[in-house]
């Protein structure tokens, strides 16, 4: 091969991999469009399942931490919310959790953060939560699935996750997907 070839070859290795890249997202964009993509619906594995196992700590001032066992004996549906003190949608969801925390029971586990940030985050405007944990290592997120903060899953009676949100919760999507569900496992 002379070098000519080669530099053209060279050459049209980017060009053809920013083409491949384009048709993608065009696809991507005419899904959206046509209402066929949703950025939010990602593939949820544990929908339906026990609950993963673990056990955290709690945070400063916040009590003590919670594990699978507590979600496991409750008798009443609870939301269970991972959340970071520096997550831009985690700080404006926190005024719609606490609307919703009085109408069902709000467990936190703030993720990858650092305990003095995180109990000082939910402690600033009054935690919508009844119990937090700390998931320092994202070990626990791992296990439950999460793909990034905030997102939210319905555990209902016995441990069974029933719903799994990847958003900010607003009122519309609690009325539209959580309450039914609460209602339904009454």
């Amino acid at each position: 091969m002379n070098d000519l070839t080669r530099r053209r070859l060279l050459t049209a290795i980017p060009i053809a991999g920013a083409g491949v890249l384009g048709l993608g997202f065009w696809k991507m964009l005419g899904g959206m469009g046509r209402g066929s993509f949703d950025p939010h619906a990602i593939n949820a594995p544990i929908l339906d399942r026990p609950l993963p196992d673990f056990t955290l700590p709690g945070l400063p001032d916040q009590g003590e931490g919670f594990g699978a066992a507590d979600l496991r004996a409750q008798t009443a549906p609870v939301l269970l919310n991972f959340f970071a003190s520096w997550c831009i949608p985690c700080v404006a969801e926190m005024p719609e959790l606490r609307r919703i925390a009085a109408r069902v029971p709000l467990w936190g586990i703030a993720y990858k953060d650092k305990p003095e940030n995180a109990a000082r985050f939910i402690a600033r405007d009054g935690s919508p939560f009844a119990r937090v944990g700390l998931d320092q290592s994202g070990m626990t997120a791992i296990e439950w699935g999460v793909s990034g903060v905030p997102e939210t899953f319905l555990i209902l009676p016995g441990g069974k996750i029933a719903w799994h949100g990847t958003a900010e919760i607003t009122e519309e999507t609690f009325n539209r997907e959580i309450a039914p569900r609460m209602k339904a496992a009454r």
